[in-house]
């Protein structure tokens, strides 16, 4: 990977909707080396897709929590369960497996606190392995360049 590799991914994060002519101009490359490169950029994995970015509000999401939780058995088997039943529930949108006090950590995304209260007593409080949960409410997001 060179430096014009790497000037397309920047410009791919930016705006993953670039005409490829734009994408060229932007990067200092011909119409067809960039495409070549993006090409060989998917090819190896180094991108893996494109997506869109949604309006969480526009979309009905008005509670963002990210929940850490302890099991109360460490072993392989009790993680699959978990992370088998806890990837069934829609309102997780990220599902971690960390180094800590926790073995997990979750991004949840519901309309409000009520739902996330529902969501926490009859999802997350009815799975076995789940020792300990602790929640950290998002407030603001100065910063996300995840998209």
């Amino acid at each position: 990977m060179d430096k014009f590799d790497e000037k397309i991914l920047q410009e791919l994060q930016r705006d993953g909707r670039l005409t490829n002519v734009e994408l060229s101009q932007r990067v200092g490359l011909s119409p067809s080396a960039t495409l070549r490169r993006v090409q060989e950029l998917e090819r190896q994995k180094v991108i893996s897709g494109y997506k869109a970015i949604l309006n969480h509000s526009k979309m009905g999401v008005g509670f963002i929590a990210y929940v850490s939780v302890g099991l109360s058995n460490h072993s392989k088997q009790s993680q699959l369960n978990f992370e088998s039943q806890i990837c069934l529930a829609k309102q997780v949108v990220e599902c971690h497996n960390i180094t800590g006090a926790s073995e997990y950590l979750l991004r949840v995304e519901t309309t409000d606190l009520s739902a996330y209260k529902r969501f926490h007593a009859d999802i997350l409080g009815e799975i076995a392995q789940v020792n300990s949960i602790t929640t950290m409410v998002v407030m603001d997001t100065p910063k996300d360049d995840r998209g």
